[in-house]
């Protein structure tokens, strides 16, 4: 009797595993009806001219569309090809970034600026299919994203393959069962006034420069958030560090014990901005962060000391060794 019970439980579990894994693979490249934004680029120079600084500033693309580029040539407004190959390499498998120059064979030559603007604000490619959420553009205003898409037209085109994204099965799992289109949380304005002010600080920290992105905790697996917004927390683990140093976020909340700029003037905040980077390995694009303008600073620090505060006690920095 006990022989047959897990002879018959056995045969159960593999027809589960073989119906999965067919499931599975035939849900790796589903496609969505995601709208298209109204969105077109424009050859006008003040247009481009705003595109670019976006693209090397708060939206800082840059940092991982052009990986191989010199940090200071950033920091310094040189225009660098944004030919993508930059790997986020993830507990679900190894993604890279893609080339966003002109050119039709590599690049988004072939793509119409409506497909581009669908991919920012829905996370959805030109073929339709899903992408991780790694560019939540989802709420930059018509305005913005037309000058995005008008400096990515007026680069120099070149042609550079980067690698095909790999998934494990965890990850296959996940892009067939997890992975769907984003979209804006609210209605998109057609523009913002860019000024000093709460409110525009409050678009450019979880909009356009996504610092609620970095500074909340998420699920490494999903991407989701499970920690309090700008509380801080998020581990990056840096493969180039010898002793496997983990970084973590700060607290960026007005809490009186730990929140990391509670305590500082806003001149503090904006000339902290203009040093860059000074922990070699921080996962913070400070080279294009550096650039963004006193206003856009001054909008951030109100926003930031205008949170709720959040109590989020943590080591800004541990070691494998403590991990154990």
């Amino acid at each position: 009797m006990i022989k047959k019970i897990l002879k018959w439980t056995g045969i159960t579990l593999l027809t589960i595993i073989v119906i999965l894994t067919i499931t599975v693979a035939s849900r790796q490249h589903l496609t969505y009806d995601a709208p298209y934004p109204n969105v077109k680029s424009s050859k006008d120079s003040a247009v481009i001219l705003r595109g670019k600084e976006l693209v090397f500033g708060p939206a800082h693309c840059a940092d991982c569309h052009a990986p191989g580029a010199d940090p200071k040539d950033i920091a310094n407004n040189i225009d660098v090809p944004l030919t993508g190959g930059f790997a986020f390499n993830l507990p679900i498998g190894s993604f890279y970034t893609k080339n966003i120059t002109p050119d039709i064979e590599t690049g988004i030559g072939n793509q119409t600026d409506q497909q581009v603007a669908r991919t920012l604000r829905y996370g959805v490619r030109y073929n339709g299919e899903a992408l991780l959420d790694f560019m939540p553009f989802h709420n930059v205003t018509d305005e913005d994203l037309s000058a995005i898409i008008s400096y990515l037209r007026a680069q120099k085109p070149v042609h550079k393959e980067v690698p095909t994204n790999t998934k494990n099965i965890v990850g296959n799992i996940i892009q067939a069962f997890l992975i769907k289109p984003v979209g804006p949380s609210k209605a998109v304005p057609v523009s913002i006034k860019r000024d000093s002010t709460i409110a525009y600080g409050e678009y450019l920290t979880n909009s356009v420069a996504n610092c609620v992105g970095c500074h909340t905790q998420r699920d490494h697996m999903t991407g989701a958030f499970i920690g309090d917004n700008f509380a801080g927390g998020e581990e990056f683990k840096n493969p180039r560090d010898p002793d496997k140093i983990t970084y973590l976020t700060p607290n960026l909340t007005p809490d009186p014990k730990t929140g990391r700029i509670t305590n500082w003037t806003q001149d503090q905040f904006i000339k902290r901005f203009r040093m860059g980077r000074l922990i070699q390995y921080s996962e913070m694009p400070w080279p294009s962060f550096s650039k963004m303008s006193d206003n856009d600073l001054k909008a951030i620090y109100k926003y930031l000391h205008s949170l709720k505060p959040v109590k989020h006690e943590f080591p800004l920095i541990k070691t494998e060794k403590e991990e154990k």
